[in-house]
């Protein structure tokens, strides 16, 4: 297994999460990617509504003793461009694994 798990995988393909955002707003979000900053486990959401369909929310990510998720803030600019590099990265990779599985399929 790759050190991040995308959605493409069968564990977590359909896996979504409810979010609450601080106006209140409840989202129902696909979850993108699971992956690793510095030993820190992180997770990208996307929201399934069309009004928030194209954002992304980035979270620290962990589990609790039940197996629950559990969400947290990114706290800082640097963590949080550390994440956001990283995905960028993850979404480049998927993008160029797509590409190539389609030129070998010709």
């Amino acid at each position: 297994m790759s050190e991040f798990d995308m959605i493409y995988e069968a564990d977590m393909e359909d896996l979504s999460i409810t979010l609450e955002l601080e106006d209140g707003t409840v989202l129902e979000c696909s979850v993108l990617a699971r992956f690793p900053v510095d030993g820190q486990q992180y997770i990208a959401l996307q929201p399934e509504d069309e009004e928030h369909g194209e954002d992304i929310y980035l979270y620290r990510f962990s589990e609790d003793e039940n197996g629950q998720p559990v969400l947290g803030m990114i706290e800082t600019e640097d963590e949080y461009e550390a994440v956001a590099d990283r995905f960028d990265e993850i979404l480049d990779e998927a993008e160029y694994d797509e590409i190539v599985g389609d030129e070998e399929d010709e």
